[in-house]
């Protein structure tokens, strides 16, 4: 098993350098470079055995549980990096091509996400601890791709700017106006638009650990008669919006209801209505979601390509009146993140244990990755029933943004 672990490093890893420690003390290095570099431990022959079997999936399965460790002053992710670096330049196995093959024809299947399947799902990942998310995300608990104007701006400042960037692609020019937040997560974007551009604001969740904060927030900021939450499905809300907003939630919809989203934005979007949908997107085409990403994080997650999103809105009845693609936005929020938990590792464990710990840093670090290597982006997709919906330049956009004061959150209300 060593010569056919051996052999799968050898036609990976090419750029960079990553020494491996066998279980037998043996030590072998991979790699023609000095940067990236890092060091690996193997715990023990099973260990091997079972990464083989299916590597996309073991690999992560072997950090959670001891059985991989970071040597040489390496972390998960300077692993990570060279083992990603070098499959996103080309570099691969018959091993690796096999899961991949089979993984693209089983999307569809695992992405067939109804109303039960889809609450169960939110469940896994939203329904944990809400002192979790606390520790590593910003103070307003955005959990979502943050806008960096500049590059070097704090987690806080970034993920208010994003606020602002969507409040003026949904040309909120006039107070009253009602809003629909589809997957509002813990309330911070609904009650910013409530508070700051004067919208009356749904929004809904699947999550109930996140309905219940954002009630909570909503109550002790005086906000709960412009801001109302609800435990429903997309699919079940009723009448009419002026604006619908939806923020890192696309992700869970699955492409077997692509055109069901859009039918029901359609539907519940005034004729002079605009939209606007946030979403980790791919801009190398379609793929699949990585099997522990889907196991362990985000079960019936998909992050789509715009050629996949694209016919879905055309056979909605909606126009497409804008589209921007934001490319390291979301690799330096995770980057922001991931330091974020390192720093609160302790508590973070004293809430669950060690293999949750080491689960997290492997979601976190491979994100982030995805991101600088691999295609991931974020993609802000405006929408509207009628074409003349929004002036025909972006300059109102752009003037909507500079005039509004960037506030940002001091804490959360509760």
């Amino acid at each position: 098993m060593d010569a056919l672990f051996d052999a799968l490093l050898r036609r990976v890893v090419r750029v960079g350098r990553l020494t491996v420690r066998y279980p037998d003390g043996r030590s072998a290095t991979y790699g023609t470079g000095d940067a990236p570099a890092a060091g690996l431990r193997l715990r023990d022959s099973a260990t091997i055995r079972r990464i083989l079997r299916n590597p996309s999936l073991h690999f992560g399965e072997a950090y959670m549980d001891g059985g991989i460790e970071p040597e040489d002053g390496s972390s998960i992710y300077d692993v990570l990096d060279v083992i990603t670096g070098n499959i996103a330049a080309g570099s691969s196995h018959p091993l690796l091509r096999a899961h991949e093959w089979l993984s693209d024809h089983l999307r569809l299947l695992r992405q067939i996400n109804p109303a039960s399947r889809s609450r169960r799902n939110v469940a896994h990942h939203y329904d944990l601890n809400g002192r979790l998310y606390s520790l590593f995300l910003d103070r307003d608990r955005q959990y979502s791709c943050a806008y960096f104007a500049r590059g070097d701006e704090t987690i806080e400042e970034a993920q208010a700017a994003k606020k602002r960037h969507i409040a003026a692609k949904l040309r909120l020019d006039r107070p009253g106006l009602t809003v629909l937040d589809i997957g509002c997560g813990w309330g911070g974007l609904a009650m910013t638009l409530a508070r700051e551009y004067g919208a009356i604001v749904t929004g809904i969740t699947l999550s109930q650990e996140q309905h219940a904060e954002a009630q909570a927030r909503a109550a002790a900021e005086n906000l709960s008669g412009r801001v109302r939450f609800e435990l429903v499905d997309y699919r079940e809300v009723g009448g009419r919006f002026d604006r619908i907003v939806s923020v890192g939630m696309f992700e869970h919809v699955g492409l077997a209801q692509f055109r069901r989203f859009f039918g029901v934005i359609h539907d519940r979007l005034e004729p002079d209505g605009v939209a606007l949908l946030h979403t980790i997107g791919r801009l190398k085409g379609p793929g699949s979601t990585n099997p522990w990403l889907r196991r362990y994080i985000f079960p019936g997650g998909y992050s789509p390509a715009l050629s996949e999103v694209a016919p879905a809105i055309e056979r909605s009845g909606l126009y497409m009146t804008d589209v921007e693609v934001l490319r390291m936005h979301y690799a330096l929020t995770i980057r922001a993140w991931r330091r974020r938990f390192a720093a609160n590792r302790d508590a973070i464990a004293a809430l669950y244990d060690e293999r949750f710990c080491r689960m997290f840093e492997f979601y976190l670090a491979g994100c982030e990755l995805a991101f600088r290597h691999d295609g991931h982006c974020n993609l802000q997709i405006q929408l509207a029933r009628r074409i003349g919906a929004v002036p025909i330049t972006r300059d109102y956009m752009v003037d909507a943004e500079r005039a509004q004061p960037l506030r940002v959150p001091r804490s959360v209300s509760t």
